[in-house]
């Protein structure tokens, strides 16, 4: 079954407070980040970065990372907080960055976010930004209207190949009934 998924306009202020006062309340807000450090990569493009979370842990794990989203009260937010950062205001879906990482990482349901017509170029041109032996990692609900069978079909189609499928960030093994995925492909 296919949806139609409406980009959110968002607040990048109201957003951020949000994973704020989780990390207040002791709540580890940085498993997305987990994730992708444990791949030792040396450079990270934060793809649909939002308010940069992701982006901000790796940096301060010494990783070169670039933040690319294309909300502007996110990304000025993220400017605010880590002004040493390189943020792109970008559609992820015609982006030409003209440079590759050892990871590019699409967390925080960003594949849904993306409109139907678009995602098959989303994926191709994050595919893009992956250096040879490279991953793409992502992660989303996967009953929002973007199919694990057409993220497959996608991913293949740009040339990435499964490497591994987990049902969260934290590595819970993967089920057909899972409503969330996160997906790791390889060039």
């Amino acid at each position: 079954m296919r949806l139609n998924v409406r980009v959110p306009d968002f607040d990048g202020d109201k957003y951020q407070a949000r994973f704020d006062a989780l990390a207040g309340k002791g709540v580890d807000v940085h498993g997305e980040a987990d994730f992708v450090r444990s791949f030792d990569p040396r450079t990270v493009l934060d793809a649909g970065c939002g308010t940069g979370r992701v982006a901000i842990e790796l940096a301060r794990h010494g990783i070169d990372v670039v933040g690319a989203d294309m909300d502007r009260s996110m990304l000025a937010v993220a400017r605010e907080r880590a002004p040493e950062i390189e943020w792109v205001e970008v559609d992820l879906s015609t982006m030409a960055l003209d440079r590759t990482f050892d990871v590019v990482v699409l967390a925080g349901n960003v594949p849904i976010f993306c409109p139907e017509p678009s995602r098959a170029a989303l994926v191709a041109a994050s595919a893009a930004h992956v250096a040879p032996g490279g991953r793409l990692i992502a992660g989303f609900q996967l009953d929002r209207g973007y199919a694990l069978g057409d993220w497959d079909h996608d991913c293949r189609e740009a040339g990435m190949s499964l490497v591994d499928r987990w049902s969260t960030w934290d590595r819970r093994p993967f089920h057909t009934d899972d409503t969330y995925a996160v997906l790791v492909h390889e060039h």
